[in-house]
């Protein structure tokens, strides 16, 4: 059967619902026009609210602020309900025409019902959103994040250099901007980049910290875009602003907030705002620019540490797969000099090597163009060139590639190094010896401060690395006007490769062993030649003949080398000349051809015994002549100045243009001669005294006036007695100095002077004079068996108030007493000494510590007999 289903409906309660939906309807219809023009004005007043909150968040966004989420969502929904109440209004007259019977009813029911019931709903949105719209607050500050994570590398050996900083950031109040300095590819972004990491594990140290690069071309906008970014002011508003006026905004927005930027000090750190600055840079003078209140140098790494990194590059994989690379390593890691640049980009290279013999040429392909192994030219020296392109004159360029002319760790002179660019005519040097070394000094101090250079008292040195890059510049890049072939400290023996000199204008030879220089090599473009300590002992003739434009000749450090040939005349060109401590017994008198030369070496020429008459005179433009040790004190040809020292003084007389001069003086009339001429008092920087036969007694007041006396070596002198001074003139003289009316004419006694030996005087009773030197730092005085007290004051004068206002030896730092059998004193009152570190006494029996109160120095006591030091 099928199945049946019964349904009963109320016809009641059916007639009372569709009376009741039809109510409704007919309602919406009556209401229509009321409600049309009520949602016109309605539209209108959200209109307004709309944009007087979009007016409010502009301005706040002004102050750096950032806009409310719950406004960004209403501004989009008045925004919305807006347009679509104006579509649905577009078609209110239409429907309005429809309606009939007084609006309660319609010509199209359907439709007007359908729109009807429209604008009731919009009117209830915009109502609700005019409710909704009253905002206290749009917009507000939002703390930028702290800061972003930056990829690093584990460091290594850079620990102790890390944790300075990190204790002047959180624990120095004091200090609020950090330099960090060191030469290109040391670690210094490698350092920072973990101590910006650091920093964002502790957000209790730091509210937000911001990393910049500030590109070498320094474009503010790019710098001030930096640091928008990182403070939520990157919109196309802000960057369209001006400079001036996004540096408000930076300011406004980190003045009260502790910042750690890279590079660019915005806001300046003070002890309210507890902000720091950390930057790095190549250059030391950068950190002072920048009013860095401490400055540290980030060194190149420490063997162990050097060797630490470069076995992590290499592997153990490959360093183990023959007994012989890890040696072999170690020297290849040697030629990286401790940089990590080089250590990170060569041992990486040298992964894949698994064979000694790949590590035995790596080794000789560093050592004899570093250019050629890989990474190293198109990776290291490009980096590191930038310092090299960011010195500021051309000829501090110059001076720098200078010095790769010399072998791989050598310590050069600063004084030296001077001379040398003044000989190669880099400095005219015409303006006296002080605008000279002052020049030549801030020069050095250019290249230490930018890290091309490195300080060693008083030499420098240059980095392997940073030598290997400027031979790179010299012979590559800068081909056409530098042009080097340097070959040092190989300790080769082969014959010379003259053939690869044609167009070179710098050689360099140092340091091996060419005994021979043979052959007529054509150099047209020549004009530096270095063969110091090559154990030359020939030079055949002819092998400068064709060599018109050699301006500085070293022949230094050759004892074998006996002479010169003759036709060293036809060196035009020669303006610099280094014969010292090499074993040549004579000069040719063709030598004074050489008319333009400005420097000649002779010291420690000790076989020396012919210096012909004219020689020395014929340099009309000499200005810097050695003669310190020069020639024997045992024998000398009869022509031959030397041995007639008066006729030596004759001839510096005639030198005008004469600045700076060490010599050898051998008898008290030369002495009285050479310091009686005033063109002598300024040029003499260094006086070597021997010998003075049959003088008992020297007059040192002359000496007083040499200003620019150095260092005084009195040596040898078995009859000498005693040094005379003018004591009651000197020291009127430095009376006067203490009167400013008088200190500009006024020269204070042996003003230079700092340091004095004083050797194999068997007669000499006292120094006394020395008292006068206040500027003495070094005293040697040895095998001196009459001396009983350095200063006595049995040889004053009878001026007690001069003589307490002396304050000697006050700047003093070395003392050497060697074999002094009856010294009793060093002074007849106890002296403070300050400035003395080191003290060496060696038989000294009878010496009382007391007169020399040097609590502070390092004293060696190697004294035989009675000695409390």
């Amino acid at each position: 059967m099928g199945n049946f289903c019964s349904i009963s409906i109320s016809c009641d309660k059916l007639l009372s619902g569709c009376l009741d939906f039809t109510f409704r309807k007919a309602v919406y219809i009556s209401k229509l026009k009321e409600n049309v023009d009520g949602l016109k004005i309605a539209v209108e007043e959200l209109t307004d609210l709309h944009n007087d909150v979009t007016r409010r968040v502009k301005v706040d966004e002004e102050q750096q602020l950032k806009q409310l989420d719950q406004v960004q969502r209403w501004i989009s929904r008045a925004k919305a309900a807006i347009d679509k109440a104006n579509e649905l209004l577009r078609e209110d007259s239409q429907e309005i025409e429809r309606l009939c019977l007084r609006g309660y009813c319609s010509k199209n029911y359907k439709s007007s019902y359908r729109f009807a019931k429209e604008v009731d709903k919009r009117l209830r949105d915009v109502a609700d959103l005019k409710a909704n719209g009253d905002f206290k607050v749009v917009a507000e500050k939002v703390p930028a994040a702290s800061g972003v994570p930056r990829p690093s590398e584990p460091t290594v050996g850079l620990e102790s250099t890390f944790n300075q900083v990190w204790t002047c950031l959180r624990e120095e109040k004091q200090v609020g901007i950090v330099g960090l300095y060191g030469m290109g590819g040391v670690g210094k972004t490698t350092l920072l980049t973990q101590i910006n990491n650091e920093s964002l594990k502790t957000p209790d140290d730091f509210d937000i910290v911001i990393w910049v690069v500030v590109s070498k071309d320094l474009k503010l906008n790019t710098v001030q875009e930096s640091i928008g970014r990182n403070i939520g002011c990157s919109d196309d508003l802000w960057k369209n602003k001006s400079l001036d006026e996004k540096a408000v905004d930076i300011f406004n927005a980190l003045r009260h907030k502790r910042v750690d930027l890279k590079k660019l000090g915005v806001p300046l750190p003070d002890m309210n705002n507890g902000s720091k600055v950390v930057f790095t840079t190549r250059s030391e003078e950068i950190c002072g620019l920048m009013d860095a209140h401490k400055t540290m140098k980030v060194d190149c790494l420490a063997w162990d540490d050097a060797w630490d990194l470069f076995q992590k590059k290499v592997g153990d994989q490959t360093l183990c797969v023959h007994t012989d690379i890890p040696k072999l390593a170690r020297n290849v890691a040697k030629e990286c000099g401790g940089l990590p640049l080089a250590l990170i980009t060569i041992g990486r290279a040298m992964a894949c090597k698994k064979t000694p013999q790949e590590w035995r040429h790596a080794i000789e392909v560093l050592r004899k163009s570093a250019s050629e192994f890989s990474g190293m030219g198109d990776e290291v020296f490009p980096l590191l060139k930038f310092s090299y392109d960011n010195l500021s004159k051309q000829k501090i360029r110059t001076c720098f590639l200078y010095c790769s002319l010399f072998p791989e760790d050598f310590l050069i002179n600063k004084n030296d190094l001077i001379d040398y660019w003044i000989g190669e005519g880099i400095f005219d040097g015409s303006d006296g010896r002080e605008v000279v070394e002052n020049w030549g000094y801030h020069v050095i101090g250019c290249l230490l401060h930018a890290c091309l250079l490195e300080d060693k008292d008083d030499c420098v040195r240059m980095h392997d690395v940073i030598r290997d890059m400027a031979l790179w510049i010299a012979s590559d890049i800068e081909r056409d006007q530098q042009n080097f072939f340097v070959q040092t400290g190989a300790q080769s023996s082969k014959a010379l490769e003259v053939g690869k000199w044609e167009g070179v204008r710098k050689v360099s030879l140092m340091a091996n062993h060419i005994v021979h220089l043979s052959g007529t090599p054509n150099c047209s473009n020549l004009r530096t030649l270095f063969l110091g300590s090559i154990h030359l002992n020939k030079i055949s003739r002819g092998f400068f003949q064709f060599m018109p434009n050699l301006t500085v000749l070293d022949l230094s450090n050759n004892n074998s080398l006996l002479g010169l040939p003759r036709d060293v005349w036809k060196l035009v060109s020669l303006q610099y000349l280094n014969l010292s401590r090499t074993g040549i017994k004579e000069l040719p008198t063709e030598l004074n051809e050489l008319v333009k030369l400005r420097y000649l070496n002779l010291e420690y020429t000790h076989s020396l015994y012919l210096l012909p008459h004219g020689v020395i005179s014929g340099f009309p433009m000499m200005r810097i002549l050695r003669m310190f040790r020069c020639g024997s004190s045992e024998q000398a040809a009869e022509d031959c100045i030397l041995s007639r020292d008066e006729s030596l003084v004759e001839e510096l007389q005639c030198l005008e243009e004469l600045n700076m001069l060490t010599v050898t003086i051998r008898s008290a009339a030369a002495l009285e001669r050479l310091s009686s001429f005033q063109g002598m008092q300024s040029s003499t920087r260094v006086l070597y005294l021997e010998l003075f036969h049959d003088s008992k007694l020297v007059n040192f007041s002359s000496l007083a006036n040499m200003k620019n006396l150095d260092t005084l070596h009195i040596c040898h002198c078995g009859s000498l007695e005693e040094l005379q001074i003018d004591w009651e003139g000197e020291l009127q003289k430095m009376q006067a100095i203490n009167n400013l009316a008088q200190v500009a004419t006024t020269e204070r006694p042996f003003r230079s002077l700092s340091s004095v030996y004083v050797e194999n005087c068997l007669k000499l009773s006292n120094l006394t004079w020395l008292i006068l030197a206040q500027n003495l730092t070094f005293l040697r005085v040895s095998n001196c068996p009459k001396l009983v007290e350095v200063a006595s004051d049995e040889k004053l004068p009878e001026v007690p108030e001069l003589v307490e206002n002396l304050n000697p030896f006050a700047k003093l730092k070395a003392v050497e007493l060697l074999s002094l059998p009856n010294l009793k004193s060093f002074y007849w009152n106890a002296l403070p000494l300050p400035s003395v570190k080191d003290v060496r006494v060696v038989d000294c029996p009878f010496l009382d510590k007391r007169p020399l109160n040097t609590s502070s120095a390092n004293h060696q006591n190697d004294c035989i007999g009675r000695q409390n030091w």
